[in-house]
């Protein structure tokens, strides 16, 4: 949905889309969480573990918008846009995970052209590089989820078992791939 941003200052307008990706971002946080302990609980380790890293880079992210809220003089959100989703299995899980992505990339990118038809450059880079990590967060899951479906069974038999312990404590999905910060 369009931020509404007639009526409002430049600065405003940028406050207000960085606040809608910050909620969003609390609600990846929260729901990729619920994913990885359900994943682990269901035996599914490794995916388990990216659930995890995945969302440590929405905490990041998350994180990153707040210092530029703040930096524009403005109050960050702490609420989520939504609530978690619990008790998906593997397949629905990841499918929803693959909706949120999209629905994240689609966001930013409108978010991205507010903040430069605001004259918020910095804003607008903030977002590029929150774009780009949800692109990759979208390519794993979008891979994890079409091979469940071409596969099926066989190869949830593959994946299933291992530690659901995230082996870089403190890195993100996109850090232990060897990108980003």
């Amino acid at each position: 949905m369009p931020a509404k941003t007639q009526s409002k200052s430049p600065k405003e307008n940028v406050i207000q889309v960085l606040n809608k990706a910050r909620a969003d971002e609390i609600a990846a946080i929260l729901q990729y969480m619920a994913d990885h302990y359900a994943l682990d609980d269901a035996d599914y380790g490794a995916v388990a573990a990216n659930m995890k890293l995945i969302a440590i880079d929405e905490m990041r992210h998350a994180e990153m918008l707040a210092e530029r809220i703040f930096e524009l003089g403005g109050m960050p959100v702490a609420a989520p846009s939504m609530p978690a989703k619990r008790g998906q299995k593997i397949q629905e899980a990841l499918e929803y995970a693959v909706g949120l992505e999209h629905q994240a990339i689609a966001d930013y990118n409108e978010f991205l052209e507010i903040c430069r038809a605001n004259r918020d450059s910095i804003s607008a880079k903030l977002f590029e590089q929150i774009i780009e990590e949800e692109q990759i967060h979208l390519n794993y899951l979008d891979n994890v989820t079409e091979h469940i479906r071409e596969l099926g069974a066989a190869y949830l038999a593959q994946i299933a078992g291992g530690s659901a312990e995230a082996s870089t404590p403190g890195r993100g999905f996109v850090a232990a791939q060897g990108g980003g910060a």
